[in-house]
């Protein structure tokens, strides 16, 4: 297994297509691990989010040269101020984040990566302050079997929930799994959109000709919110056009609306990447609070999800109450800091 750095945007670009193909059997192949992403975060540096950063990113290919492992690293101080290496994505707009590598191999790549990072005197070299790795990934127990054998701190810490619902496949089906009272609920309160007395219809855009005109629309949808207003600054929007762009391009960008008269009442930014729905953000207009256009687009969508084979409908970060009453399952993202001693 050999190792380099990748230090230059070129050097990063120029992986793509054999970054994108280990990527589909990696052990962890979620969006904000594909090629696309990891390049339009670094160009804006997560909407602002960090000051500076060097580019970082560790691969190892075999003897016959195939690439067979990327830990997709920047260097920056961190939020403790301490020089660290952290993952290309963190931390606050990538739900979930990994290394790049086979099962079978990342035991493997996982000690040859410390060891590799240890012949660096750089100080970021040696201290991984790694954010965002779901609870279930096989990098954890790897990247702790690797810190003790070749001699670094591990610790770990539990970050934010994640909840996920598992789709049968069929709406009725998953309809009749939710409870009793929240799927009454949900039906009545897309039975009211339909009876309305103005017209309501959602769709999934599918125009890029207007995609920057609906991305700046559904981030006026998020500016309803106050949180939000303030977390979209103008490095932000370029950073969610950026993403929105690169997404598009690669087809797993799912932008959803729900209209009342023509007017954008609530908007969901999803990806549908390997057979799941990853709900990135959404907005509401709170004019049409009465609807519940935000619940009702997301039953929809659900729907959509059903009946299109979709395996999981993932809602990512955060534990608001009214994705566990849509029947979503727990579990969180984890931060794990490794040491060279």
């Amino acid at each position: 297994m050999q190792l380099e750095t990748i230090r230059s945007l070129p050097e990063l670009i120029s992986l793509e297509k054999e970054w994108n193909e280990l990527l589909a059997i990696s052990a962890s192949h979620v969006p904000f691990l594909r090629h696309e992403y990891i390049t339009a975060w670094w160009q804006g540096l997560g909407g602002g989010e960090w000051s500076q950063g060097d580019l970082a990113v560790v691969i190892a290919r075999d003897e016959q040269g195939k690439l067979i492992g990327v830990a997709p690293l920047f260097m920056t101080n961190n939020r403790d101020n301490e020089p660290a290496s952290l993952l290309i994505g963190s931390i606050e707009i990538s739900d979930y984040l990994d290394v790049i590598a086979r099962l079978e191999d990342l035991s493997a790549f996982s000690e040859a990566l410390l060891a590799y990072l240890e012949q660096d005197q750089t100080p970021a070299s040696h201290h991984l302050d790694l954010y965002n790795l779901l609870e279930s990934s096989p990098t954890v127990p790897a990247l702790k079997v690797a810190a003790e054998k070749l001699g670094w701190s591990y610790s770990e810490e539990p970050l934010q929930h994640c909840p996920y619902i598992l789709l049968p496949g069929d709406w009725e089906k998953y309809i009749c799994g939710v409870d009793k009272k929240q799927r009454h609920e949900i039906r009545r309160k897309i039975r009211r959109s339909e009876e309305y007395y103005l017209p309501v219809h959602w769709y999934i855009s599918q125009d890029g000709a207007n995609l920057d005109q609906e991305t700046d629309e559904f981030l006026q949808l998020m500016t309803n919110d106050p949180d939000k207003a303030k977390f979209l600054t103008p490095a932000m929007r370029q950073q969610i056009h950026a993403i929105v762009q690169a997404a598009a391009k690669a087809g797993w960008l799912q932008l959803a609306f729900i209209e009342v008269n023509g007017e954008k009442a609530a908007g969901y930014l999803n990806f549908d990447y390997m057979n799941h729905i990853w709900v990135y953000n959404s907005g509401l207009d709170f004019r049409f609070s009465e609807l519940s256009p935000g619940w009702v687009l997301l039953g929809y969508l659900l729907e959509w999800a059903n009946t299109n084979k979709r395996q999981y409908f993932d809602f990512m970060r955060g534990d608001e109450q009214y994705k566990y009453r849509f029947g979503a399952i727990d579990r969180r993202v984890m931060r794990l800091t490794l040491r060279k001693q």
